[in-house]
């Protein structure tokens, strides 16, 4: 399965890259700017010379033609960015990992777009396409530095139970990450929220927090 990163340069994106590749995954990041693409590719591969990971960098209308795509550009950006590649998205998985969000002194605050979400917006930008909403909590750092498992719980919204399905699947390739179906896009706005509660403990307690949700089996 290939999948194709949207704004996948920057370190959310390139960090999910990384480790999507690394277990086994082909992964095409995508920039608006083909050779920046392929310069972040590079530069990420000198660094693992020893793992053979396939992936290349390309531009976001290329990285759009893959299977399943993941939306990683600035949140602001997101159902724009999705609606320019509409037809090439048409009947795709797209997963949206976005967070709106705004500094505030020395806090994070959650916005909150038209239909309540990130995830939803996109949805609305191309109805034709199947949208999930997923990593939202993951710390972008942490993501690429896979010589470190990662723990935690990825929440995933979608309006099909197919879209949940196939991410969760994607999610639970990764070691230690469980996928949970936390339902559909209407209850995408306080997942993408939580992030900024997220951010406030990392800066309090000087640590890179996850979600973990007890009591499931």
């Amino acid at each position: 399965m290939k999948i194709g990163i949207i704004g996948g340069t920057g370190p959310a994106g390139k960090g999910l890259a990384l480790r999507l590749s690394s277990v086994g995954y082909e992964v095409e990041i995508g920039s608006r700017s083909s050779g920046r693409a392929a310069e972040v590719v590079e530069d990420t591969l000198e660094q693992w010379q020893s793992s053979n990971f396939k992936l290349s960098g390309v531009s976001n209308e290329e990285a759009a033609r893959a299977g399943m795509v993941v939306l990683a550009t600035p949140w602001d950006s997101c159902a724009p960015t999705a609606k320019a590649f509409r037809e090439l998205l048409q009947g795709k998985l797209v997963i949206c990992m976005a967070n709106a969000l705004a500094r505030v002194g020395n806090e994070f605050h959650a916005l909150y777009p038209p239909r309540g979400s990130i995830a939803a917006d996109v949805q609305a930008a191309i109805p034709m396409s199947r949208v999930s909403m997923a990593f939202q909590h993951l710390p972008a750092k942490e993501l690429g530095e896979i010589e470190n498992n990662m723990e935690g719980d990825v929440l995933v919204c979608a309006d099909e139970q197919d879209s949940i399905a196939q991410t969760i699947e994607i999610v639970e390739k990764m070691p230690n990450l469980r996928g949970l179906d936390c339902g559909s896009l209407a209850n995408a706005a306080p997942v993408e929220a939580f992030t900024a509660v997220l951010l406030q403990l990392n800066r309090l307690y000087k640590t890179r927090s996850s979600v973990r949700i007890t009591g499931l089996e």
